[in-house]
């Protein structure tokens, strides 16, 4: 049986130390039952203002055209962040949050800063200009952020870039924005309903035309600006906390400006908000996409690029960084180990997969002096991780590799791509040969 290459001992507590027990509120079964309290409540809260406001069949209207683009949405995020996939724990709790907590919190607050300046100002159009270019801009990215600042807080291994920020921002604005689409469209059908609109020139038809087919990426590209935010104050050093502290709020503020800009095309005159969503609106969300899918395939880079140290100290097979540094090897492998192994297999090469990007940022971080002082203990958790997964990972990855490693000059002494062959170490197990069933018992 193969042992692991040496490792130095974990770096705990003396032997014989009494650990400490946490408080009671410190315990995750606490934590988490708070957690899923607080949005149930919300959640709920949420739905009765919803349907007291558009009524049970406006409710409905509303809440069957409003789940149209969230699962497109949600996929192109997810799409974004299989670099290094994230627990869908998060990813579930910041759509939650977006749709229950922030939800509710702009609802109340929205329509309660909108009543006070109407009655300080005598001026209702105004109060609702006011609130709908200044306070909900504010109010409403505030609350979506805070649940990219709590996953930045309690989850951050988890949060280890500019991705990272940017899935989970864009999970919490598409929740939000699904909340908030039930009710405009729920509110245009009632509208409808008491007028007799019918068909395209109806209310609900424009409603519908303006916020699901034209702008379904207008929340989740707001709260991206304050996820890049976060997702670069993550990649900054702990020393840095000014630095940690101004990215997060400049990506806030950034996101104000453009939801208040946004709200405020209205404004503008017959044909301001055509302007702006042509000459701002799709130029930025161009360019974000562009930066997103540019940051994606430079994390893979980065795997391609530390993984190889590991390779060579025996943690990993040679053709592993390639493999892992290729989203299609990544599908391959899972792919082979479901065929061969079942679905255990397939979780395992997942889990394998994720834990080694993992440890490829671990280490680019550290050898850019930003790794934080629990390095050397993270680094062996997820080393053991890998360890335990190999058994199913590397016959698959080893496939992968042979499907999609670039063609190679006949005798350049090269196997799979950019990583050197070479014959397993002496203790370890060889791969099966090619074609054989490596989850046979």
């Amino acid at each position: 049986m193969a042992s692991s290459p040496p490792y130095p001992p974990y770096p705990g507590a003396a032997p014989g130390g009494t650990p400490r027990h946490p408080h009671w509120w410190q315990r995750p079964a606490v934590r988490y039952g708070a957690m899923v309290t607080l949005l149930a409540l919300s959640g709920l809260v949420i739905l009765a203002l919803v349907r007291e406001q558009t009524g049970t069949r406006g409710f409905l209207v509303g809440l069957g055209l409003a789940v149209l683009p969230v699962p497109l949405l949600l996929a192109a995020f997810r799409w974004l962040g299989r670099v290094e996939p994230g627990p869908w724990r998060n990813l579930l709790f910041a759509f939650a949050w977006g749709a229950c907590a922030a939800a509710l919190i702009a609802i109340v607050a929205n329509s309660f800063a909108t009543r006070w300046i109407a009655t300080a100002t005598a001026d209702p159009a105004g109060a609702d200009t006011l609130g709908a270019t200044v306070i909900a801009p504010v109010v409403e990215e505030t609350a979506k952020a805070a649940a990219v600042l709590l996953l930045f807080l309690f989850r951050r291994r988890d949060f280890h870039g500019i991705l990272g920020g940017v899935v989970a921002a864009g999970f919490t604005a598409t929740g939000f924005a699904f909340t908030e689409n039930v009710l405009y469209l729920g509110n245009a059908f009632g509208t409808d309903q008491l007028t007799g609109g019918s068909g395209i020139a109806s209310v609900t038809a424009a409603t519908f035309f303006v916020r699901i087919v034209m702008s379904p990426f207008a929340h989740p590209l707001f709260t991206v600006l304050t996820g890049i935010g976060f997702g670069a104050a993550a990649l900054a050093a702990d020393r840095q906390r000014v630095r940690r502290v101004l990215l997060p709020l400049a990506g806030l503020l950034l996101a104000m400006g453009m939801h208040a800009l946004w709200n405020g095309s209205a404004t503008l005159g017959q044909f301001g908000f055509i302007a702006v969503y042509g000459a701002f609106m799709v130029p930025a969300f161009g360019l974000l996409t562009w930066l997103v899918v540019w940051t994606r395939q430079r994390e893979l880079r980065t795997v391609r690029t530390e993984l190889p140290a590991y390779a060579v100290a025996g943690w990993l097979r040679p053709a592993e960084p390639f493999a892992l540094g290729s989203m299609r090897a990544r599908r391959l492998a899972q792919k082979f180990a479901r065929e061969h192994g079942g679905r255990p297999a397939a979780r395992a090469v997942a889990q394998y997969e994720a834990y080694a990007t993992s440890l490829a940022f671990l280490r680019h971080r550290g050898r850019a002096g930003k790794a934080g002082a629990d390095f050397v203990t993270r680094e062996r958790e997820l080393l053991l991780e890998l360890w335990r997964r190999r058994a199913a990972a590397r016959p698959a990855l080893e496939h992968a590799a042979r499907l999609t490693a670039p063609p190679v000059p006949y005798g350049a002494g090269w196997a799979y791509g950019p990583v050197p062959a070479r014959w397993p170490a002496q203790g370890q197990p060889p791969y099966p040969a090619y074609g054989e069933n490596p989850y046979r018992r």
